[in-house]
This record gives structure tokens, sequence and C-alpha cells, in this order.
């Protein structure tokens, strides 16, 4: 069952809501105090990377495909693409770390537009390349 928005306000507070849930909150001790790794770091726990399905299923889609199609809404296409940029931005972010790059190309290529540069704009040909060297180059002299 899709939800049933009846304000813009509304989905932007579960969104920011789903937002700072990623965060995770801060580990502490019995006495509530932070703790701090070794680096002097805060721990945080329950820490997790926004994504469109997470989004999605935040807000009460069934999947990621029904928060795409309730975008096509007028009253929210730019609420819900501007949620998704978020979370475009945070993969694009990750694409500069060594552990979670792999992670960031797929999620660009699938679930942003612009972003899968393997695919051919061209069907035309075989998608061989013919490299062609005919650039006249002067004769070496024997000194």
């Amino acid at each position: 069952m899709t939800p049933k928005y009846t304000s813009v306000e509304e989905i932007e507070s579960k969104i920011e809501q789903y937002f700072e849930d990623c965060k995770g909150y801060p580990l502490t001790d019995e006495k509530g105090k932070q703790i701090f790794n070794k680096f002097g770091s805060p721990i945080f726990i329950d820490v997790h990377p926004p994504t469109v399905t997470g989004l999605a299923l935040a807000l009460g889609f069934t999947s990621r495909q029904a928060l795409l199609n309730y975008q096509a809404k007028p009253a929210f296409v730019d609420t819900i693409t501007r949620a998704k940029a978020r979370v475009e931005q945070y993969a694009e972010e990750r694409l500069f770390d060594r552990d979670g790059s792999n992670g960031a190309q797929f999620s660009l290529r699938n679930n942003f537009k612009g972003w899968d540069a393997d695919k051919k704009n061209d069907d035309s040909g075989d998608g061989k390349i013919t490299i062609v060297n005919n650039i006249p180059r002067p004769e070496k002299q024997n000194e």
C-alpha cells in the first residue's frame, strides 16, 4: 500500500528523519558519557549509508520503484528529487574512499541518470575500435 502524503512538509519531515537516522547515534558508557576510539574520534553505532531503497522504505513505500513512481507527482517531484540528490551526493563522495568506491559506482550507475559511461550511446557498429596511425613521421637520419 502506497502512503498518501497530504503535504510536502509531511514527507520532508520523514525524509529529514531518515537522513538523521543514517548518522546513527553516539556510543556512551553507563553514565551516558560519549565513548571515543583510540584516535580520539567519537564512536557512533547504527550508522548506515543513505540509499534510494532505504529512503523508500523509511517513507513507507514497498520498493524503490514505488518511490520513483511517487516522484512523478507534481506536488512531490522537487522534494523527492532533492532527497535522491542527497543520496547521490553521498555515493559520489564515496568514490574517493577506497573501501566504498565499488559500491558507490554501482549505486550511481543503477540509481541515477547520466552515470553509466559503460553503456553505448550509439548502437551502430560492432563496438570495436579501429586505431588508424597514418600520421607521416620524419625519417630519422643516421649520423
